[in-house]
């Protein structure tokens, strides 16, 4: 197979499967959003979705978060992991949402990247599920298949990103990102799959005699 039909088969394939992915992390405004993708990090989602009612109904807004104590935020989000880090962050952006934006979170990107504990991806999957703005956030996950896919050789997800972006058009990166995750997570996992197991690897490669090492991101 070559690239450009790889290409077209996984767009078609997990079009297929998934046609209206989710966002996984619950939320219910940009806000909310920002503060689950925050929370994400070295986190699963699962997890995450598990603290945030808690959370959220202390404060679930710019205002009231920034009221509360990075200790009180400290002890909510524990079960997250970097609970320290994590509650500073997300207590010191609340302060800059009010300070600088009137309690919004900002649709742009860099402004988005400037906030404490908020990096390129989290910035991304703002823009993207909050916004509408064609973004292609990748992570461990998505650099993992994009490699196992030969769709990317890229050495960090950096990389990554930018080769996938330029293989898949603009107006499907939104949903793209999230059926990669959710393919991975089903189908391609980091133990179950080495690149020669699930359909996609299958298809993609069928004379895979070994697994497919991947660099790492």
């Amino acid at each position: 197979m070559l690239k450009a039909e790889r290409v077209a088969y996984i767009l078609k394939r997990l079009q297929t499967l998934y046609p209206e992915p989710p966002v996984p992390l619950d939320h219910s405004d940009p806000y909310t959003l920002l503060v689950a993708v925050l929370l994400s990090a070295q986190c699963t989602d699962e997890r995450v979705n598990q603290v945030t009612p808690a959370l959220f109904a202390a404060a679930d807004n710019p205002h009231d978060m920034a009221r509360l104590s990075a200790e009180q935020i400290r002890e909510i989000i524990r079960p997250c992991g970097l609970s320290p880090q994590k509650s500073k962050a997300i207590r010191r952006l609340s302060e800059i949402l009010v300070e600088d934006y009137d309690g919004e979170v900002p649709a742009d990107m860099e402004a988005l990247e400037q906030l404490p504990g908020v990096g390129h991806k989290t910035a991304s999957v703002v823009m993207a599920q909050a916004f509408g703005v064609p973004a292609f956030p990748v992570d461990t996950h998505i650099h993992r298949l994009a490699q196992r896919w030969g769709l990317s050789s890229g050495k960090n997800v950096t990389q990554t990103e930018k080769d996938l972006k330029r293989l898949f058009p603009e107006a499907c990166w939104n949903d793209l990102h999230l059926q990669i995750i959710f393919f991975g997570r089903e189908y391609c996992t980091a133990r179950g799959c080495d690149g020669t197991v699930c359909e996609i690897c299958r298809t993609c490669y069928p004379n895979r005699k070994r697994p497919k090492k991947t660099r790492k991101a």
